[in-house]
């Protein structure tokens, strides 16, 4: 049987370098720290959810109180957000044109991509670099609570 040589070649091709800067643990911990002072401020029970631009999980906490649904609503709402690049906001109107476009690529994903107010696109330097799903309190007021998440990041 004749013997086979494995040789290593390296690749000549450049190697992407990705703009911006990654969504650290910390990054997420700071977003989350503040929505969570946002609601509480409201006396609202709220999860917050933090997700990195493939929509991987990445920090969450559900506050005491917060609906026990919440969590898994608000991680669906920002993986939503980070695979598409759009708020929520915007993804209702994506659902809304072009409904079976959307359910079939919700089908496609770890999770069912919840369409609604309270998802925000997290950005730095025109890279998407995950976003942020809150649920628990009103659609209006997790967005206010996860823009004050946001806010905290200079963003």
């Amino acid at each position: 049987m004749p013997s086979v040589a494995l040789v290593y070649e390296p690749l000549s091709v450049p190697v992407p370098i990705l703009k911006g800067m990654p969504l650290t643990l910390e990054l997420a911990q700071t977003l989350v720290s503040a929505a969570q002072a946002h609601a509480r401020d409201r006396d609202l029970h709220i999860a917050v959810a933090v997700v990195d631009e493939g929509g991987l999980l990445q920090a969450l906490i559900r506050m005491d109180a917060a609906p026990p649904l919440s969590s898994q609503i608000a991680e669906a709402k920002a993986a939503g957000a980070a695979v598409w690049h759009r708020d929520g906001e915007a993804l209702v109107g994506v659902q809304q044109e072009r409904g079976a476009f959307f359910e079939a690529v919700s089908r496609m994903t770890r999770l069912p991509i919840i369409p609604a107010a309270g998802s925000v696109v997290i950005r730095r330097d025109g890279s998407v670099l995950g976003a942020v799903g809150v649920s628990g309190a009103t659609s209006a007021e997790d967005l206010q609570c996860a823009e004050a998440g946001l806010a905290a990041l200079g963003g």
